[in-house]
């Protein structure tokens, strides 16, 4: 056996409601799934497949623990997100069969360098930077997916009491079974995976101090204060 050079990082766990801790592998995202939000951000739903980016395990913050506002930034802005989470892997995964890959789901927010996503847009260049960032995904309780319809429910997320954003989950474009299907197709997945599923129109700008609230009925919710 190899010694390690130096110590194995920790590995990023999230709460779940059976009172274990989900393991998180990676975290894949899908990039405009609802129509309304498709078209504020200025694209045409009806002519685009799906298409995914990364952000690292170690973004996911948990336990409605505060996040600290970014660096390089000037519009930091939120998106509020059914997650799944992947209990059994596998590529090349049929839409029919996608669902029983699920361990369970969660709500979370997709934080965004908006500022340095436009850029990218503008130069052709990686989101990376702009979504992978430290703290870039407050992810709440994960609920066993026999709990939980995916198909429908209202997602919502509200800012200092405010309501910033909501749809329903009927509104994605690509629903999960097809998007996890889509996603099996570029990787094999594996255990401990998330995918974060897009996000209803009414992204916004955060600034020190905001408190977020997102919920989705019957997944649960997701806080966090931005420092």
């Amino acid at each position: 056996m190899t010694d390690l050079v130096l110590p194995a990082p920790t590995l990023p766990t999230i709460p779940t409601s059976t009172g274990g801790r989900f393991p998180v592998r990676r975290v894949f995202c899908v990039g405009r799934n609802y129509t309304a939000h498709a078209r504020e951000m200025g694209h045409d739903p009806d002519r685009e497949p799906p298409f995914f980016f990364t952000k690292p395990a170690d973004a996911v913050v948990p336990d409605d623990a505060d996040t600290p506002y970014p660096t390089m930034t000037e519009r930091l802005e939120h998106e509020v997100e059914l997650v799944v989470a992947i209990g059994t892997g596998g590529s090349e995964i049929t839409v029919d069969d996608a669902l029983a890959h699920v361990w369970g789901y969660a709500v979370g927010i997709d934080l965004t360098r908006r500022d340095l996503q436009a850029e990218a847009k503008r130069l052709g260049r990686p989101w990376d930077t702009a979504k992978g960032f430290d703290a870039s995904a407050p992810v709440g309780v994960v609920v066993p997916a026999a709990d939980v319809d995916p198909t429908a429910g209202a997602i919502e997320l509200r800012v200092n009491g405010e309501l910033r954003q909501f749809g329903d989950l009927s509104d994605q474009i690509w629903s999960v079974a097809e998007t996890i299907a889509e996603l099996s197709r570029f990787v094999a997945l594996a255990p401990g995976d998330l995918l974060m599923t897009g996000t209803p129109e009414g992204v916004g700008v955060l600034e020190r101090g905001d408190v977020l609230d997102g919920s989705i009925a019957g997944v649960g919710s997701v806080r966090t204060r931005i420092v």
